[in-house]
């Protein structure tokens, strides 16, 4: 299972896999996650890894008793696609 770290200083969610990065950027108010922006290093992409960063993201906001607002289209797209996380939804 991949670790997904929260890397307080910069704001985001990292996921590293095979040396490479995957983050995910956020800002939260009043109890809401806001995940403007979602990346994936080029040698990552393809391979899931912007989707298990997503799901350790979205189960971290969980434990957090957060909601969460996906701004970026990737990660629009990516609770679109997965109904168990639409409970999250702020």
């Amino acid at each position: 299972m991949s670790q997904i770290t929260d890397n307080t200083e910069k704001r985001r969610f990292e996921l590293v896999e095979d040396g490479k990065l995957a983050f995910a950027d956020y800002h939260q108010a009043a109890g809401v996650l806001v995940l403007p922006h979602v990346e994936a290093d080029p040698a990552l992409r393809g391979k899931g890894a912007a989707g298990r960063l997503m799901d350790g993201v979205l189960d971290i906001a969980r434990d957090r008793g957060l909601k969460v607002r996906p701004v970026c289209s990737y990660a629009v797209a990516f609770i679109q696609r997965h109904p168990e996380y639409h409970d999250l939804l702020a």
